[in-house]
């Protein structure tokens, strides 16, 4: 497999290496996101269908006071079942861009092997993002977005350096100095995405449930459809935040840190690697990265 080149790039580079890489690895970081949607799927599937069978069988209040007391047991579980399904995704998609710069095959399967045992590593890095970035929320709302532009290289910092969750934190901080409208950018992109891709896909299911709200059955039909295509739309997007913030990870190495210079001596008496892959741009030696 040939190696992505080790260079700084602009940002349009940046965001054109994103979809570049997406493209040409489609397949493999679509099934890295559908794991955990697909963990989430079908519990909402069966509280769906429960919703409905209680809305319309006539039970006992105990029966019913029983039924949700059940639920909302099973949901906790569910809930953290899901929640080390979206680390692991998380995680896996790190993996794979780090392989893919390494020039080495990469796999679904391989991506999620190298992720095994780092759960709760990204557990804490996420758990310690999230107050810092909360305490920035409550002192004044523009600190809080800036903390949150500071932060989002920590998983990254931590998988690949296979650091603890507070010194992936102060590396995050280390490699975003002078580069947080980056970071705001890939954030906007990944949200534009999101919310756009969503209203394309719920509109027309809004708009059925309307028409059958006198209806029932209809109503928990088109709302099931809709929540198929809401994962769909999920999967489809969630790729583009994992990947732009792994390679702004690389690049930001490769900027402050030389990396690019200490990958190659770590090639020196090594066989010869393949040609680089430029991302589908020309090359843009010596252009600012703003």
């Amino acid at each position: 497999m040939a190696t992505l080149d080790l260079r700084p790039l602009s940002l349009g580079e940046l965001l054109d290496r994103t979809f570049f890489l997406y493209r040409r690895h489609f397949l493999m970081f679509v099934g890295i996101a559908a794991f955990p949607y697909l963990l989430v799927l079908f519990p909402v599937f069966a509280g769906m269908l429960l919703y409905g069978l209680l809305g319309n069988a006539r039970l006992a209040s105990g029966v019913q006071t029983a039924a949700v007391a059940v639920s909302a047991i099973v949901a906790v579980f569910v809930v953290l079942a899901i929640l080390a399904a979206f680390l692991y995704s998380a995680g896996a998609s790190i993996f794979a861009v780090s392989e893919i710069y390494a020039g080495r095959p990469v796999t679904i399967r391989g991506s999620f092997r190298l992720v095994r045992g780092k759960a709760w590593t990204i557990l804490g890095v996420m758990l310690l993002s999230g107050l810092i970035v909360l305490a920035g929320f409550i002192a004044l709302f523009i600190p809080g977005l800036y903390l949150l532009c500071r932060i989002p290289l920590g998983t990254a910092a931590a998988l690949i350096e296979d650091v603890g969750p507070s010194e992936a934190i102060r590396r995050s901080f280390v490699l975003t100095k002078g580069f947080a409208g980056r970071s705001a950018l890939i954030y906007l992109l990944a949200v534009a995405l999101t919310y756009g891709v969503g209203l394309m896909i719920q509109l027309p299911f809004f708009f059925l449930i309307a028409v059958s709200a006198k209806q029932s059955h209809y109503m928990l039909l088109w709302s099931i459809l809709g929540q198929v295509g809401n994962f769909l739309g999920g999967i489809l997007v969630a790729p583009v935040h994992t990947i732009g913030f792994a390679l702004f990870y690389y690049d930001q190495r490769v900027r402050k840190e030389a990396f690019d210079l200490q990958m190659m001596m770590q090639a020196i008496g090594a066989d010869p690697m393949p040609p680089p892959i430029t991302g589908g741009v020309p090359p843009m030696f010596g252009r600012d990265a703003s």
